[in-house]
């Protein structure tokens, strides 16, 4: 818990944004670095309720929302808060993305104020060409890994192009947008429809070929979850991993759908050698390349995954 939330919390409803941002301070993150996430959870940045359960959820990744569904008077009082809550999370089991506005609707002055507050990853949507991306790589501090969404024309016939670099890891599907951009009725979006079959398709094969992590779709009607449950069985034939959800009941469902277990024993078993090794060395917590930060608290999580005595 938050130790000053009622400060934030005073100052939010006060609609005191100077008194907001005051709490808001600069921080070193130790950020994490795990591409292996499966749900990718949306919460709006302008949603303090919401925030303040991030402990509590299910997500592999939680989505930072300034984007849709923050109105435009939200949106400063959006930024600072989840600049507030990503200084408090010094350190996250979930992976903290922030996804920003449009470049053209304030993306560029936001990626520069949240460099100082360290999300593991910053999400640009409405992207287009290669440009866009090499302006955003040059603004962006280099340990914060650049997340695109794939949801104009332009963006799905460069696609190839996007990855400018390394730090460049992971493309989300943006499947309304994308049609509304190619003027496709909605009403084509099911799971029989062959040209949303091929787009998935394609979609997958152009990132996994580019090195890039593709995560799938948000599925909007969130009551329906027998029909969402059939979306991540035909999503998981086609090769998909990951989700983007909108409720923790999707949640949920995605983490199920595609769990690995071949893939997340391996994960036990190197974490468990690779703290082990270091423990000989005196040293309890280190930060992985390939797993991120590795301590006991996650040393003792590989062992009980594996059914071993803590």
């Amino acid at each position: 818990m938050i130790s000053n939330l009622y400060e934030i919390t005073q100052a939010y409803e006060a609609r005191d944004l100077v008194a907001l941002d005051a709490l808001a301070l600069p921080t070193y993150r130790t950020l994490n670095k795990r591409l292996d996430f499966r749900s990718a959870l949306m919460l709006s940045c302008n949603n303090l309720k919401h925030l303040t359960k991030i402990d509590t959820l299910e997500a592999d990744a939680i989505i930072l929302n300034l984007e849709d569904g923050v109105s435009k008077k939200d949106k400063p009082f959006g930024l600072v808060l989840c600049a507030i809550f990503l200084s408090h999370y010094k350190r996250c089991d979930k992976k903290l993305i922030v996804r920003v506005n449009a470049l053209d609707e304030g993306g560029y002055d936001e990626i520069t104020y949240l460099n100082q507050f360290m999300p593991d990853a910053i999400r640009v949507p409405k992207i287009r060409n290669k440009k866009e991306v090499e302006s955003v790589y040059e603004l962006l501090d280099e340990n914060i890994e650049l997340h695109l969404s794939i949801e104009t024309k332009e963006a799905w016939n460069n696609i190839l192009e996007l990855k400018v670099d390394k730090k460049v890891t992971t493309f989300y599907l943006g499947i309304l947008d994308l049609f509304a951009d190619m003027k496709l009725p909605q009403t084509l979006i099911t799971r029989e429809n062959p040209t949303v079959l091929y787009m998935l398709s394609h979609f997958l094969i152009s990132c996994k070929s580019i090195d890039v992590k593709p995560v799938s779709f948000v599925y909007q009607e969130f009551k329906k979850l027998p029909e969402f449950e059939m979306w991540l069985s035909l999503e998981k034939s086609i090769g998909y991993e990951a989700k983007g959800c909108i409720s923790p009941a999707q949640t949920s469902l995605v983490n199920i759908a595609f769990s690995n277990s071949e893939a997340e024993i391996k994960r036990a078993k190197i974490i468990i050698k690779l703290f082990e090794l270091k423990r000989e060395e005196g040293i309890s917590g280190f930060e992985d390349e390939e797993f991120g930060f590795i301590d006991e608290p996650i040393y003792k999580g590989a062992l009980a995954y594996l059914n071993k005595d803590c």
